[in-house]
């Protein structure tokens, strides 16, 4: 069943650029009321001009934060009737050689930030009736070496998406998981080109897990995924496959295939992201928190011997 978007509140986050930013100006354009959220103000200002939506600074692993930005939907809007939790990172580098903040950020923005959003949507999502769609990967099904924390945060996207489901069909609210493939934005093209290694590595993946999408045509899967409050979105559709295959993916006889190729590729890949020396691309927005100084011998002392 098709719900028209006309007049509909439509609040999507990770809205400054890429799938978000395209999500935005395509549901506008078929009537939606949009509010945007992100951590890039300026861009999310000019998009908001040109679409005529509202914008919000705020960070998704922050409660207060999202707070404060449904808050401000509710007072320009009256009401939410969908949401895209869209906000995502990649990092860089494996479990042994990357920053392990950025590995743990990665896993906060992707998975945490989705349950934040969610829960300080959905009262007013119940409210309308509306629809939830997370974005989740086509890695919640499929993993790859130099992608732990994105995988791992992904796999327990659709998941949380599953249950929660579940939990407010009751209340008449849909909830829906998006699982693109490599789809073409700043974040996928900074990892090419930080890492030569990994983009070597998805020239050898077979279709659709090597292929790439126009972010315009992600953009119009997940408009038509809020006018039919979808279940499930592939992009591209053949992302369905690795779906229904995913055991076979995740088979020791592939996983030997995938160990061959990364003897060569994480070494190389490794040493690459040491010479990077930074755990993101240059166009995500995904601000590592302070990192506290360490605890004094005298402060280590006093508390384990007493």
């Amino acid at each position: 069943m098709k719900h028209s978007l006309s007049g509909q509140v439509v609040l999507v986050t990770g809205a400054a650029r890429g799938i978000g930013e395209h999500t935005a100006r395509q549901a506008a354009a078929r009537g939606a009321r949009l509010a945007l959220v992100g951590l890039e103000p300026e861009r999310l200002e000019r998009l908001a001009g040109e679409i005529g939506a509202v914008w919000f600074a705020a960070d998704v692993t922050d409660q207060t934060s999202m707070a404060a930005a449904v808050e401000g939907v509710l007072a320009a809007y009256g009401r939410i009737d969908a949401v895209v939790a869209n906000a995502g990172v990649a990092s860089r580098g494996t479990v042994s050689a990357g920053d392990v903040e950025a590995l743990v950020r990665t896993v906060e923005v992707n998975l945490i930030g989705v349950m934040r959003t969610a829960a300080a949507c959905l009262p007013h999502l119940i409210a309308a009736r509306g629809y939830l769609l997370i974005v989740a990967s086509a890695a919640s099904f499929a993993a790859l070496p130099g992608m732990a924390a994105y995988c791992a945060s992904k796999a327990g996207v659709e998941h949380f998406g599953n249950a929660l489901r579940l939990e407010v069909a009751h209340h008449g609210v849909a909830v829906g998981t998006a699982h693109p493939s490599w789809v073409d934005t700043d974040l996928v093209r900074d990892a090419r080109d930080d890492l030569p290694a990994f983009k070597d590595t998805l020239t050898r993946l077979p279709p659709p897990l090597g292929s790439t999408t126009s972010v315009e045509r992600c953009a119009a899967a997940f408009t038509d995924a809020l006018e039919r409050r979808r279940r499930k979105v592939f992009v591209p559709r053949s992302v369905m496959l690795v779906y229904w295959l995913r055991t076979f993916f995740n088979s020791r006889l592939v996983e030997k295939q995938v160990e061959r190729q990364a003897r060569r590729g994480v070494p190389l890949m490794e040493e690459q992201v040491r010479t990077l020396g930074r755990g993101f691309g240059t166009h995500t927005a995904a601000p590592l928190p302070a990192r506290p100084e360490p605890p004094s011998p005298g402060f280590i002392a006093h508390r384990y011997h007493r």
